[in-house]
């Protein structure tokens, strides 16, 4: 049943959206919610149910926790590792998230930052 659980957790289309931009590296869980939109609970919850299915795992560095791909379920499952290389780029909504994540990272913005970024946003578009 092992295959099952994780056939449902990549039936969901914010949690394609997580295996997407975490196919280029680990991410935070506000990283992650400000690249896709979503709040902190919606992304934890489907976070969640990605590391019950073994698709994701996480680490803990100072006081922050990333997330990643589970290798080893990539190993074990080549159907999974296909998917990522071959067919999520084709989605419009993928393609998206993947332009935005690519901005966030040549922008400099990571955990440590992304409040800052988001007070600068916030202070440019009130004065307009």
């Amino acid at each position: 049943m092992n295959l099952i659980k994780k056939l449902k957790a990549l039936g969901d289309e914010t949690r394609l959206r997580i295996i997407n931009i975490l196919k280029y590296g680990p991410l935070c869980v506000c990283e992650i919610e400000d690249i896709l939109q979503i709040t902190q609970s919606n992304a934890s919850r489907h976070l969640n149910k990605l590391m019950n299915a073994d698709l994701v795992t996480y680490y803990k560095e100072a006081k922050y926790v990333y997330y990643k791909l589970d290798e080893e379920t990539l190993r074990a499952f080549s159907f999974i590792e296909e998917l990522l290389s071959n067919e999520l780029e084709k989605e419009e909504i993928l393609k998206q998230d993947y332009n935005i994540l690519k901005a966030y990272k040549g922008a400099g913005i990571n955990c440590e930052t992304i409040n800052e970024a988001k007070d600068i946003l916030l202070n440019t578009n009130n004065k307009k």
